[in-house]
């Protein structure tokens, strides 16, 4: 198979930070790897200082190298003005989901201004995109958002989707990182061992968890609210 040109550049690059290679998305000044995660030139040239800590990945939770610090902490969500008006219900229920775990963050709509993590309007081939925090301890400040393809922002679909980019957003990975298949269908392929952002979270199960949020793809419709394997992550980890 060929490679296209930005490909060339940056296939071994993906390879060896543990991110899966095919269908990679050249967007502005940023690539879509696995679907819906939003690398930039930097996060290629990112070093892991975790090296001892990772494995080659099963099916347990994972979380990125950076995680959000200065906790208890409130993070702040806010759409811009080209969402549908649905989608600020969405994030209320965003911040409903979050807020219910009783985490050492809590998540908080605001109806005006830009908040920490800031959901856009996008067009593209992903249903939404966002990427992982920063390594100054913020989360990741923007999801990409295909409104057209989701549809009614208020809907548990919606709400779904966006808390699984807020995940992105706050350090976590794909359960099924190990093999997209899994969630996504296709031909199973596992990624290998990562040298950065890869870190396996203590206590996740080691079998398939078919209900976790943050599997890579879900169906049209579907509902993923917080399973007892996502609370341990997210306990373990806020």
């Amino acid at each position: 198979m060929t490679l296209l040109p930005f490909r060339r550049k940056y296939f071994i690059r993906l390879k060896t930070l543990g991110f899966g290679t095919e269908g990679v998305i050249k967007e502005e000044d940023h690539y879509i790897v696995e679907g819906d995660i939003l690398l930039h030139e930097e996060d290629l040239q990112r070093i892991n200082f975790h090296e001892n800590f990772l494995r080659i990945a099963e099916t347990e939770q994972y979380r990125t190298t950076n995680l959000v610090t200065g906790t208890p902490r409130v993070i702040t969500l806010s759409k811009d003005n080209k969402l549908p008006s649905s989608y600020a219900a969405g994030l209320q229920g965003v911040a409903a989901r979050y807020n219910a775990e009783n985490l050492g963050i809590t998540f908080q709509y605001i109806s005006s201004g830009t908040g920490d993590i800031h959901f856009v309007k996008a067009n593209g081939s992903y249903l939404a995109s966002a990427g992982f925090p920063t390594a100054s301890g913020d989360p990741y400040g923007r999801v990409n958002v295909n409104s057209k393809a989701i549809g009614d922002g208020s809907t548990s679909y919606a709400i779904s989707i966006m808390a699984h980019e807020a995940g992105h957003c706050i350090g976590f990975r794909h359960t099924d990182y190990a093999d997209r298949s899994y969630s996504c269908g296709g031909a199973p392929s596992n990624e290998g061992a990562s040298n950065v952002g890869a870190v396996l979270i203590p206590g996740t199960p080691s079998g398939p968890d078919a209900n976790s949020w943050m599997l890579a793809c879900i169906g049209t419709g579907g509902n993923r609210p917080f399973n007892s394997n996502d609370r341990m992550a997210l306990n373990y980890l806020y």
